[in-house]
């Protein structure tokens, strides 16, 4: 037999042959902790004491320490004894006698207080000895003194052991269900709650007779098995699920994990793809309680509008929130829209392009920003219309995006009516940010030797120039025209406030291609340059245009080229509509006009100084004839006619006079 030979440990000692008890004093404690030990039945062997297994109690009165040296010494002389339970005996007769002999008695509460907080210091001196069987997990050593005041902290310590048990049955559980451990770790880690759940359910089941009889390992297992976890976390995986999207997944549908399959199942038939699958239980998880009756009714409606059954999965997967509202808002916000002059076909389309216009802001947000752009001028249709061709601008923050811009823009010298202008024609610049896209290239403009008061009219005549990249688009642009096309640094500034449409055009497929046609025809760069200033929109021309103009010029019209480098608005004139027509005008009247006065005028002015000039003529030659019929003895000869460039000097002439 083993004999402790110290307190905490046993040692061996040979004896006739056997083994057999070494005598060994008695550990010493205090009187209190006596006292302590033959007060609780719990503690019955002395020897197997530990600080940490007493409690505070009463301090013995003074008279009593002889009558327990007598205790101990009896204890002492029994506990040597061989007598089959001689020590419990012994430590029955030691209570009974103590009882007999001391009543505890708390007369003074300050004594009771020291004795107590000195038993917590030697209790804190002694460390605590842990359980250790098969399956055990180790924790780290709490102090004494937690232990003593915190009855919580046993209660955490068992939960965290039984939370630990209830992840490696779930690892097991999945990991039997052919998922790989590492995938199973991942999972694991990301369903708490649902452990949590085993771990309240598996304490249930012990009340239940069928159960009571089972492990923890066991009923957590039964649990996890009739739940069907594992066989949705293979479902959820097979249709492309995060493992962070399949535990929030798991933790928020309560008690029916089914539910889960159902909508999933749901959703593929509206066109949802796997990858947006789990986006959208996640973001519209409520609908997880929902009856499908409701999510059909919402979708049927929508279809009636003008949302295509095939865009449905679209609006579904950038929206989800459109699930989640009742009928009776998605009537009230199909009206909202409905109600500006949109039909059906502007309203599916809107929705498709821009799904959160619909379901995603509030109401009450959605009218205040629908009178804001009305402050501009514009009428309930022409939001609607704005909106159905520019949904985003229900995206943008009043506070935050718009005020900021129209401040801004107002500085500029952008008034009203260029505001409404730019709504119009480019409405996407409401929705850009001011510091990094505005801004720099108002900056740009400045720096090329743009006027202030020039900036506002560029903008308003052309707002996509603020929605263009700065150094893909722009500068590519503003250099071309300094090096490739002849325009000099003092032109540069009008030629782009002229006609800043000139920076949208494709420097490969516009600009180079019509600076090498009129190379090709002659012109010097230099000259080209002095052309594009004097008229920007001569680059922006297609060929196709510009050919079948010149080619008239120089072989119908008999022109030079000078007429052309002085007159190159040539060519924004209709060649069947004006050029023709008031040439054939010419060549009837035997008058010929330079270009700027045969075509930069209306029809009206260019028929009045075509018969100016006829009259003139007529005037002159009768006055010729009656000079002629009068001198009968001259013999000078009769003068030509008149030929079109002496009529067009006497145009000139007549016109300064």
């Amino acid at each position: 037999m083993l004999c402790r030979s110290s307190p905490g440990s046993y040692s061996p000692a040979p004896c006739h042959g056997g083994l057999r008890p070494i005598p060994n004093p008695i550990p010493s404690f205090s009187l209190a902790s006596l006292h302590l030990a033959s007060s609780s039945s719990l503690h019955l062997h002395l020897h197997l004491i530990s600080p940490l297994q007493v409690s505070p109690s009463p301090a013995p009165s003074s008279s009593q320490p002889q009558e327990f040296a007598g205790l101990i010494d009896e204890f002492e002389q029994t506990r040597l004894s061989r007598r089959q339970n001689a020590r419990s005996t012994a430590l029955l007769r030691l209570q009974e006698q103590q009882e007999k002999i001391y009543v505890p008695s708390l007369h003074d509460e300050a004594d009771g207080e020291n004795l107590r907080r000195k038993i917590i210091e030697e209790a804190s001196l002694a460390t605590k000895r842990m359980p250790r069987f098969p399956g055990s997990i180790n924790f780290p050593k709490e102090d004494a003194v937690s232990v003593l005041t915190s009855d919580d902290q046993a209660f955490k310590q068992a939960l965290e052991i039984r939370r630990g048990v209830a992840a490696e049955v779930l690892k097991a559980a999945l990991s039997a269900g052919r998922l790989s451990k590492p995938y199973s770790a991942k999972i694991v880690t990301c369903l708490p709650n649902f452990v949590d759940r085993v771990v309240i359910e598996a304490a249930e089941m012990k009340v239940v007779p069928e159960f009571s009889h089972l492990s923890f390992n066991a009923r957590a297992k039964r649990y996890i098995q009739g739940s069907g976890v594992v066989e949705l976390v293979k479902w959820l995986k097979h249709n492309s699920l995060t493992y962070p999207q399949i535990g929030k997944l798991i933790c928020l549908c309560s008690s029916n994990l089914e539910s889960v399959r159902r909508l999933a199942e749901w959703l593929k038939t509206i066109h949802v793809k796997g990858k947006y699958l789990g986006y959208v239980l996640v973001k519209a998880s409520s609908i997880l309680e929902y009856k499908l009756e409701m999510l059909v009714e919402i979708v049927d409606f929508l279809a009636e509008k003008g949302v295509k059954r095939e865009w449905m999965g679209f609006v579904v997967s950038r929206c989800p929130k459109v699930l989640t509202l009742s009928m009776s808002e998605i009537e009230f916000r199909v009206n909202f829209y409905m109600h500006m002059g949109m039909d059906e076909k502007d309203f599916g389309t809107m929705v498709y392009d821009y799904p959160k216009a619909l379901g995603f802001f509030s109401l009450e947000e959605m009218n205040s920003k629908v009178n804001y752009l009305k402050e501009f001028g514009l009428s309930t249709e022409e939001v609607g219309r704005l909106l159905a061709y520019k949904p985003q601008l229900m995206g943008c923050s009043i506070e935050e995006r718009w005020k900021p811009l129209v401040k801004y823009l107002y500085y500029l010298g952008v008034r009203r009516d260029g505001m409404k202008r730019i709504l119009m024609a480019k409405p996407v610049i409401f929705c850009v940010d001011l510091e990094r896209t505005i801004a720099p290239k108002v900056r740009f403009l400045q720096d090329i030797g743009v006027r202030q008061e020039d900036i506002g009219s560029v903008i308003a005549r052309f707002p996509p120039l603020l929605t263009y990249s700065l150094y893909k688009k722009i500068r590519p642009v503003v250099i071309f025209l300094l090096t490739k096309a002849g325009v000099t640094q003092e032109n540069i500034a009008k030629v782009v406030a002229f006609d800043p449409q000139l920076v949208g055009c494709s420097i490969i497929n516009k600009l180079d291609v019509n600076v090498k046609y009129f190379l090709s025809l002659g012109i010097r760069l230099h000259t080209i340059g002095e052309m594009i200033a004097d008229f920007p929109m001569l680059l922006r021309y297609n060929l196709d245009v510009i050919r079948p103009k010149y080619r008239y010029l120089r072989r119908i019209m008999v022109r030079p080229l000078q007429d052309l480098i002085e007159f190159p608005r040539f060519f924004s004139y209709s060649l069947d509509g004006r050029i023709i027509p008031r040439h054939e005008i010419l060549v009837k009247n035997r008058v010929n006009f330079k270009l700027r006065y045969m075509l930069a005028s209306s029809d009206e002015e260019f028929n009045q100084r075509v018969q100016a000039v006829v009259e003139n003529r007529r005037s002159f030659e009768s006055t010729e004839r009656h000079s002629d019929l009068s001198d009968t003895g001259s013999n000078q000869a009769v003068p030509d006619v008149p030929t079109d460039n002496f009529l067009a000097d006497e145009f000139h002439v007549l016109t300064k006079k």
